[in-house]
């Protein structure tokens, strides 16, 4: 089964919960976690059964980049907020470093998360 990870920045989140109910069809078919936050949003306005970690500043980028290091993820898509500076700034860049090192794929708008879900269900 494919498993994904879906993170969003405050401001991203409304969009990423726009795409998952966009995508639930396919989603609900994949294992899915999240960060704190999100994953608790997602679950409350989805049909998604989600896997929340700690919220990102608290860790949870981290915990998604040890399961790229594990090999236990497929991809991500990090909605990110390329205007806003994130005090666990140096968490992100070692999430997309981790994520070049184990060539997982990591959407980061939605634009790119299209693309991302779109080989998932190719592949399927």
């Amino acid at each position: 089964m494919t498993r994904l990870a879906l993170i969003a920045h405050d401001e991203k989140k409304p969009d990423l919960i726009d795409f998952a109910r966009e995508h639930e069809e396919l989603l609900s078919n994949c294992e899915l976690i999240a960060t704190g936050t999100t994953g608790k949003r997602l679950g409350e306005e989805t049909g998604l059964t989600i896997e929340r970690m700690e919220s990102g500043p608290l860790g949870g980028d981290l915990m998604i980049g040890a399961e790229v290091a594990k090999g236990a993820l497929d991809g991500i898509v990090f909605l990110r907020d390329p205007l806003r500076a994130q005090p666990h700034e140096p968490d992100i860049t070692a999430l997309l470093r981790i994520c070049d090192v184990h060539d997982t794929p990591m959407a980061t708008n939605l634009t790119s998360a299209r693309y991302l879900i779109e080989g998932i269900a190719s592949d399927g």
